[in-house]
């Protein structure tokens, strides 16, 4: 029978894994750069630069509206994925909570991530009204087929460390749009339908339901999918600050076209209110928010 590694092991393991991470991707960029090079990589990169104009009409520019939308999906998502790991760690919960109208006690811990998605999904539902009724779909989701050579371009110029032009305020390249329309319409249905899947909510006697979404399928799509938005995440953040980080900020918080400090300084107020929201996500502080709503008990 196998033992379970050590924490040695496991550092071993990781660093090996990382290393080989770092050949491979250097493997890559140096055949990038190298089929760049070729007459058929230019030729195709001339063709399809990377990305498409958008449909007549498409709305230009991060309207206020989508620039706080962006905040409170951020601070939503840091908070929930860090109860989902928290919940996955902890063995002996520091409190629970029941429902008034009676039902199976949950952790407090288990309350607080519900409660979170659910405040995620109420503001999703804002966003999705927002994004149609005023146009702003039209940037997120592809609108030609030539969405698929100019994706793979722009996969082919990052790769190679020549990164595509950044016109985010007008549009945004194939592959951001591809990227943005999978967070939008596939990771974050799946992550909604999965959770509900496991949680207290789903009619667990309806046996057709079940059938359609048994609970070992809805298990395994939730921590793929928490671990996508954590990668996604990381390179999000690392592009925005690699390809013009003052530029970008701007876009995406203060909502002009400008080089200035105004973005920046938003973002790190924004920063400072997620730390501040990660500090009272403690039994201290949510037992008595979650007490309006329930019994709390330590047992």
């Amino acid at each position: 029978m196998l033992k379970p590694l050590t924490r040695k092991q496991w550092s071993g393991t990781l660093g090996m894994f990382l290393l080989a991470a770092v050949v491979v991707a250097a493997i890559a960029v140096v055949a990038a750069r190298w089929f760049l090079t070729t007459d058929l990589a230019q030729d195709f990169v001339a063709r399809y630069p990377g990305k498409y104009d958008n449909p007549e009409g498409a709305p230009v520019g991060i309207p206020g509206w989508l620039a706080w939308q962006h905040f409170l999906n951020m601070f939503f998502l840091v908070l929930i994925i860090r109860t989902g790991i928290q919940i996955n760690q902890t063995r002996r919960p520091k409190g629970y909570w029941t429902s008034k109208r009676g039902g199976k006690k949950i952790s407090l811990l288990l309350w607080l991530h519900l409660s979170l998605d659910l405040l995620w999904v109420l503001n999703g539902v804002v966003f999705y009204v927002l994004l149609f009724s005023t146009g702003q779909w039209m940037r997120i989701v592809p609108t030609s087929w030539e969405f698929i050579p100019n994706a793979a371009s722009a996969g082919l110029q990052y790769l190679s460390l020549d990164w595509p032009m950044e016109t985010g305020w007008v549009n945004y390249n194939s592959l951001q749009e591809l990227a943005y329309f999978v967070v939008v319409f596939v990771a974050a249905p799946l992550s909604i339908l999965s959770g509900v899947r496991m949680s207290a909510y789903w009619p667990k006697d309806n046996k057709v339901l079940n059938k359609i979404l048994p609970i070992g399928v809805a298990r395994a799509i939730h921590m793929p999918v928490m671990i996508f938005y954590i990668v996604f995440t990381i390179i999000h953040v690392f592009l925005v600050f690699a390809t013009g980080a003052l530029r970008n900020l701007n876009h995406m918080y203060a909502g002009q076209d400008a080089t200035n400090w105004t973005g920046f300084w938003l973002f790190v107020a924004s920063l400072v209110v997620i730390a501040a929201g990660l500090v009272a996500a403690r039994p201290s502080i949510v037992a008595p928010i979650a007490k309006r709503f329930g019994t709390v008990t330590a047992r």
